[in-house]
């Protein structure tokens, strides 16, 4: 397995439609992610050993930034070409993707955290693999 970094995220489209969110990378393919996420009160934790993806969007939700979390699989090359950026962690590692988004370990799990009055948007994360999809949506804690 060869060595993967840290690739910084550019700002792609991004299309909020019934049943899910539709990004669109920079190289014109569109990924569909099935929702409509859960609404999830300030953070949440993925279920084990799922690739993980959060997109931090902007308030109206037609463009934002895509980061995959401990990704492993897709090359540095392809991700840049895409838009797409990625984070490694390591152990017991906290690292800010955005302004106000952290993601940190949690055992196998991935803790996706937001101070929502930080973000000017909206924040989505992607929990995926061959057997199952989940879609979440950080909301602000209800009073």
């Amino acid at each position: 397995m060869s060595q993967r970094s840290n690739v910084a995220p550019s700002t792609i489209g991004v299309d909020l439609v019934e049943g899910g969110v539709v990004v669109q990378y920079l190289d014109g393919r569109d990924v569909f992610y099935h929702g409509p996420p859960t609404p999830v009160e300030g953070a949440v934790k993925t279920p084990p050993g799922k690739e993980v993806h959060v997109l931090v969007t902007d308030p109206d939700g037609v463009e934002g930034v895509m980061t995959y979390v401990n990704d492993r699989n897709t090359h540095d090359d392809i991700l840049e070409s895409t838009g797409v950026g990625r984070v490694m962690l390591e152990g017991d590692d906290e690292e800010e993707l955005f302004p106000g988004v952290t993601v940190s370990t949690a055992a196998y799990s991935i803790r996706v955290e937001a101070d929502l009055s930080a973000v000017d948007g909206r924040v989505f994360v992607f929990a995926e693999d061959e057997m199952s999809e989940h879609a979440y949506e950080l909301v602000d804690e209800a009073d």
